[in-house]
């Protein structure tokens, strides 16, 4: 069985930071790509109307945050934490996972483009593996686990249901363990975590673990994928 070693290399203070050294683990049958079905409960399509926000967390930020940057209707994506409080909210104190944060994306988004149950499929279909307690593939610990953060009681209701039918239907060989918890609070990370995938390519932990996220997306989702990333400014806090 071949193994790969992962890295997280980013610049902090003026220094190089190596952190998340990990195996990286084989893909389980339960994580065989395949486009999930939409859906059955969803938001009513609308003509115009105000962007809206969805916060999802599965493992760390940088791969979530760069899928959601290629998804059509997203206006833009802010790596962060949730669940934690606000003055824990940094990453060397997320880390040790005793804050009850976890790595966290908050997705921007025109409901008129994309719904949020659409959101939702792509998250389950290639963004993680929702079967893997407190981790994904390389990453442990449960500031990595899987959370849908939802924002008020019709995304609570899109969200259970939608793991209620895709366990219904078999879509996993293994529990969903995702969590469906109130969304309490989004802190945004710190500025170099920001679009991450685009400004570190070459990066072994983004060429092994990241990347293919991406390309499944391109795949399974044609119609959805948008070469180009979308940008925020993020102030580091």
């Amino acid at each position: 069985m071949i193994r790969y070693r992962a890295f997280r290399i980013f610049p902090l203070a003026g220094a190089v930071l190596l952190a998340g050294l990990a195996a990286c683990q084989p893909v389980a049958t339960a994580t065989e790509v395949t486009r999930l079905p939409a859906p059955a409960v969803d938001a009513a399509p609308i003509s115009a109307g105000h962007d809206q926000v969805a916060v999802l967390a599965g493992g760390c930020f940088w791969g979530i945050e760069a899928v959601f940057e290629h998804v059509k209707g997203v206006r833009k994506v802010t790596a962060g934490y949730s669940g934690g409080a606000a003055d824990t909210a940094h990453y060397e104190m997320v880390g040790s996972g005793t804050t009850g944060h976890a790595e966290s994306v908050e997705v921007e988004f025109d409901p008129a483009q994309v719904s949020y149950g659409t959101l939702l499929q792509v998250f389950f279909s290639v963004a993680l593996n929702p079967t893997e307690l407190n981790r994904q593939g390389p990453d442990s610990g449960t500031q990595y686990r899987s959370v849908i953060f939802y924002g008020n009681a019709q995304q609570q209701k899109i969200a259970t249901d939608y793991i209620a039918q895709l366990t219904r239907a078999k879509a996993f060989s293994a529990p969903i363990v995702t969590q469906v918890v109130p969304l309490q609070a989004f802190y945004p990370a710190e500025a170099y975590h920001q679009h991450y995938y685009d400004l570190h390519p070459d990066n072994p932990y983004i060429v092994f673990n990241d990347a293919p996220k991406v390309a499944h997306l391109q795949k399974l989702f044609p119609a959805l994928y948008q070469p180009e990333q979308q940008f925020v400014e993020v102030q580091l806090h």
